[in-house]
């Protein structure tokens, strides 16, 4: 049995990113960048204007002065700024030739064709100076940066439209049991619809991964040795659940060591101890997760999913930890480090977790809705409220 450090370093050891390709723009979003992004140009490439208001010169004494045309955005001023004249010009407007200053037009009278200033302005007032947002050749985005909206809007920036991407990992999912049904059937006596498959579909897509295979197998050996070798053929990473424990019907470790090079078959972890993670010849994942619910999906957060962001070519792979109060007294287990499910609030000037009811491995509902899990070392003491412990965010706050 190994720690979950030691599981998730033999794991992020495996797991290399993926191959490149090139997306345009508007398929940039969620997707990975895998090259660094300059800027092409200086950004304004021209002094501009923040306000709108009037282009004068700064060390020009007159108070009252000709208007001798209007510039908008994206329009250059035919006129040349002399002492006792101005443009008028509007946000984001290129400074005419000879103003180097501009006075807000709440600050000013305008009345036929003249302009009467309330204060003179000093140099640079209300300019936006060429460069001030990027210079040429400014490193702008990263490798390994996600990319979301405010991402694309600077990729559009800098004329980068076709956009260097890591290669989304493939990901094949099998669910295994006598006791599975569709969601859609009405489960008979010993029975249970399959919400594994789905759920990991489900948190495979949310961790930036392309789900290309999923099927259902009974526990017979050649129906599964068959089903993960067509999955592991489909994908880069093969996600198994149940069939990993210790039980007569538990096939998946054997197969897997007949297939690929078994790593670690259990986890000092709880929920999900009998975890299983393989790698192929051709270092392809494969990960045997056990078969309830929750352990299912807590397993794949905690160490499945750094490994698809890690091939995906991600630079941040493990979500984000804080510090959080415990709003009530908890009770860890006593042998394994436990993440138990809560929900996570700012209350009081600091962060407090409060769990979510009974922490049963096949209880879904521990786990719908909540924000965090707590990362809890065992122990045989109840932690009192109030305690400090650390919590794995899985959702924003």
């Amino acid at each position: 049995m190994v720690s979950v450090r030691a599981a998730l370093e033999a794991i992020l050891e495996r797991a290399r990113p993926l191959g490149r390709e090139t997306v345009g723009l508007t398929q940039a979003r969620g997707r990975v960048l895998a090259e660094d992004i300059h800027a092409d140009d200086d950004l304004p490439g021209l002094p501009r204007s923040s306000v709108d208001g009037y282009a004068v010169i700064a060390a020009d004494d007159a108070t009252t002065v000709d208007v001798l045309e209007e510039v908008t955005a994206g329009r250059l001023a035919q006129a040349q700024v002399r002492k006792g004249t101005a443009v008028r010009i509007m946000t984001g407007g290129t400074l005419p030739d000879g103003a180097d200053a501009v006075v807000m037009v709440e600050d000013v009278d305008e009345q036929d064709g003249h302009a009467v200033l309330q204060h003179r302005p000093r140099s640079g007032e209300n300019v936006h100076p060429p460069g001030m947002d990027l210079q040429r050749g400014q490193l702008v985005l990263s490798a390994g940066n996600v990319i979301g909206a405010a991402e694309v809007g600077l990729l559009a920036t800098v004329g980068c439209t076709d956009v260097p991407v890591f290669r989304r990992p493939r990901v094949a999912v099998l669910a295994t049991g006598d006791e599975l049904v569709e969601p859609h059937a009405a489960p008979p006596p010993g029975s249970v619809r399959d919400s594994n498959r789905f759920a990991l579909i489900a948190a495979a897509q949310e961790a930036g991964a392309e789900v290309v295979w999923q099927a259902h197998a009974r526990d017979e050996e050649g129906a599964l040795t068959e089903a993960m070798r067509r999955g592991l053929q489909a994908a880069d990473v093969l996600l198994t659940s149940g069939g990993v424990s210790m039980g007569t019907r538990d096939l998946i470790k054997p197969i897997l060591e007949r297939m690929a090079s078994v790593h670690f078959g259990r986890v000092s972890f709880k929920p999900g101890k009998p975890l299983t993670f393989a790698t192929t010849a051709e270092g392809k994942l494969a990960f045997g997760l056990p078969g309830f619910p929750v352990s299912s999906l807590i397993t794949f957060e905690v160490f499945v999913r750094p490994a698809l962001r890690k091939l995906g070519g991600a630079a941040k792979v493990m979500r984000p930890r804080i510090e959080v109060a415990l709003a009530h007294d908890v009770r860890p287990d006593p042998v394994r480090p436990e993440y138990q499910r809560a929900n996570v609030t700012w209350q009081g000037g600091r962060f407090q977790a409060r769990t979510t009811g009974l922490q049963s491995s096949s209880r879904l509902m521990s786990i719908v809705g909540a924000n965090a899990l707590l990362e809890l070392e065992p122990g045989s003491q109840t932690l009192a409220a109030g305690t400090m412990v650390q919590a794995l965010l899985l959702a924003n706050l």
